[in-house]
């Protein structure tokens, strides 16, 4: 006598495989929408023509003499400017951007102490890569490079 199919071991053997890849890609579509990793700019072309302001930027703040040197100090983040030939210090915008994980960019308006050092506070310490972009309120000029958090020691930002 032959058992009806519903009764074999192999018959639900190949429909739990099925359904099992069926559910495991239903599993991995909701998660990779639900968590997208943003690595290209949307508005990569207006950023690429933008890169020659930015440099005609960094190249001004290099005829003025101008230089910065940062470090962490707990949850505060020290930046030294070296004004060069500027008559005081300003208030610089800095920009804050993570290599890979857009969402955790952020921009802070800083003032300097009388010895050109600005504070920028942070709720968590800073880790990892970051790039850091330096720039007056008139946008005249830009100090900007790379820096890994945490450091204790002044390091130079190089473009």
């Amino acid at each position: 006598m032959v058992k009806p199919w519903y009764k074999q071991f192999w018959a639900w053997f190949i429909l739990l495989i099925i359904l099992t890849t069926i559910f495991g890609t239903l599993l991995r579509v909701y998660i990779l929408s639900q968590h997208s990793v943003s690595l290209v700019s949307e508005d990569y072309y207006k950023k690429g023509k933008g890169i020659n302001v930015d440099l005609s930027k960094v190249s001004v703040a290099q005829d003025l003499n101008i230089s910065a040197k940062v470090y962490s100090d707990a949850q505060d983040i020290v930046i030294e400017l070296n004004k060069g030939e500027l008559a005081h210090y300003p208030a610089l915008n800095i920009t804050f951007s993570h290599r890979t994980l857009a969402d955790r960019d952020f921009d802070y308006l800083a003032t300097a102490n009388p010895s050109g050092t600005y504070k920028v506070h942070l709720d968590t310490p800073l880790q990892g890569p970051w790039f850091i972009e330096m720039q007056p309120h008139d946008k005249q000029w830009m100090v900007q490079g790379r820096m890994s958090f945490p450091t204790t020691t002044p390091t130079p930002l190089m473009n």
